[in-house]
């Protein structure tokens, strides 16, 4: 019995048969993208804010605020973030920074981490009818298997919850994958366009975007070059690209220059690159070993937690193998050639952060997809699917439900604490007896403290260093500083500590009556 009816037991046997195709077309990609959504879009607001969404949210809330935005190339990167989350947060009533909540913000890599799932479900649809080297269910059951794995992939799920870039670049790239294969097999104008636009978005997201369509069109070359297939595509080439290129350049321009009212911004999406090679060949702090991206993804075992994806992995690896027989689908062979070059370029590079290996991610599904379609017997695939599903469920409810900034999590990368939740009661306590008091916060390291005191600006204020007067009715001291500020204090204080990540530590001072 072909896989597919597993995925859609048909009760619909009395209806037209065009009503019944489409079903069986529509309906498992409808389940999927809501699962997706799902898993990406409940409880966003539970996990305690990263350092790094933090500083990225309250600049979204100064672009709410003031309609400005200047793109900074040493310590941000591209503004697609900001903007695109801008009609999310007006849709939702949240004006300002002083109303913009967690949801909100996270909101926006939800939504992109769903498209990708259909994305990706597109990219591995087949142009025709299966051949007949093809087994007859292999092009109905690749999209929506893949599909399904990248719906429950836990760093997938995990960093599609986070108001980072990472996601809406892999949205961007699968976009840009997408459109240019339908220009390949259209040469159609309006699918070279869109895969010019799709590359604008993505050079506009972060500076990496380079890195992975070099990676593409180096994993397309030995396919082409062997097969040379009689594309239409061929011909319209040099025009086409040209007009792509100039899509790609006026979309990632519209960006940078804050929609042509700050120009400055594209000779700074140009500087970009110098703080990126620095800060990717330099002594950082997050500098990994060799394999870190495959030990993220294989096995990892902190105080008595375990985090792996094995079983995936495991039919990742066949799926490869097969990709590279004969009659195998081109588009496996890629996804296997792709994703390689990806981790070999990731993992060369000394600067290594956990959602990185999403980028990975896309390509994995793919193959561990086409081992099941490909295995033999059905039952044998089924089984090993399932139990593959049902470990990536597993891990996505450990990772990103009940230990999303557990410091064992691998995904939660240098964590912010679920102590900073409590800053804002501490500040309110603090306004609610007097609303002029001053609330100083004295440290080297405060992010995401700025996050949780937004909208009371007026009262707190920032040094880097303690003042000689440091009196204030609520102090927040780094660790390395709280010996410094306390000769300066006068009056009577209470002292508490409050963790805002591992390694980092607090000490509040309260002023008493």
């Amino acid at each position: 019995m072909p896989l597919t009816r597993l995925l859609v037991p048909s009760p619909f046997h009395a209806l037209p048969s065009p009503v019944l195709s489409s079903l069986h077309r529509w309906l498992p990609l409808v389940l999927i993208a809501t699962a997706a959504l799902w898993l990406r879009t409940t409880e966003l607001a539970r996990r305690p804010m990263h350092a790094d969404e933090a500083n990225q949210a309250v600049k979204l809330g100064q672009l709410l605020d003031t309609g400005d935005y200047a793109f900074d190339p040493a310590d941000h990167h591209g503004p697609t973030l900001y903007f695109l989350a801008v009609p999310l947060a007006w849709l939702r009533n949240e004006t300002s920074l002083a109303t913009l909540t967690e949801t909100t913000v996270r909101l926006l890599p939800a939504l992109a981490g769903t498209l990708a799932v259909l994305l990706l479900s597109a990219l591995a649809s087949p142009p025709t009818e299966p051949t007949a080297n093809t087994p007859p269910h292999h092009s109905r059951l690749l999209p929506f298997t893949a599909a399904i794995f990248l719906t429950v992939s836990p760093p997938a799920v995990y960093y599609s919850r986070y108001f980072i870039q990472e996601t809406l670049l892999l949205a961007f790239t699968l976009a840009t994958f997408l459109f240019a294969q339908r220009w390949w097999r259209t040469a159609y104008l309006r699918w070279a366009l869109l895969t010019g636009v799709s590359i604008g978005l993505m050079q506009a997201t972060k500076a990496s975007a380079p890195l992975f369509l070099l990676c593409a069109v180096l994993a397309a070359l030995p396919l082409l070059l062997r097969r040379s297939p009689a594309s239409p595509a061929r011909a319209s080439l040099p025009r086409h690209g040209l007009l792509a290129l100039a899509a790609a350049l006026f979309t990632a321009a519209i960006f940078y220059s804050s929609f042509f009212t700050h120009l400055a911004g594209l000779r700074d999406a140009l500087a970009t690159y110098t703080h990126a090679s620095s800060r990717a060949v330099g002594e950082t702090g997050h500098e990994k070993p060799f394999a870190y991206y495959f030990q993220l993804l294989a096995f990892h075992r902190a105080g008595g937690l375990t985090f792996h994806q094995i079983p995936f992995l495991a039919l990742a690896a066949i799926g490869a193998f097969f990709a590279f027989r004969r009659h195998a689908s081109p588009l496996l062979r890629w996804a296997a050639l792709y994703t390689l070059l990806v981790a070999l370029a990731l993992s060369l590079t000394p600067y290594k952060t956990p959602w990185h290996v999403i980028h990975l991610v896309p390509g994995l599904s793919l193959l561990a997809a086409g081992a099941i379609a490909t295995l033999r017997p059905w039952w044998l695939a089924a089984a090993l699917g399932a139990f593959a599903l049902t470990i990536q469920i597993k891990q996505t409810q450990l990772t990103s439900f009940l230990r999303p900034a557990d410091a064992r999590n691998p995904y939660a990368y240098v964590h912010s604490s679920p102590d900073v939740l409590k800053l804002r009661a501490l500040a309110d306590s603090t306004l609610a007896t007097s609303p002029d008091a001053v609330i100083r916060v004295i440290a080297t390291e405060y992010w995401p403290i700025p996050w949780y005191l937004r909208g009371l600006e007026k009262n707190v204020g920032y040094w880097s260093a303690p003042p000689a007067d440091s009196d204030a009715a609520l102090i927040i001291a780094s660790a390395d500083l709280a010996d410094s500020v306390r000769p300066r204090l006068t009056g009577n204080y209470r002292e508490s500590l409050l963790g805002l990540r591992p390694g980092v530590l607090c000490v509040v001072f309260t002023r008493e009556p």
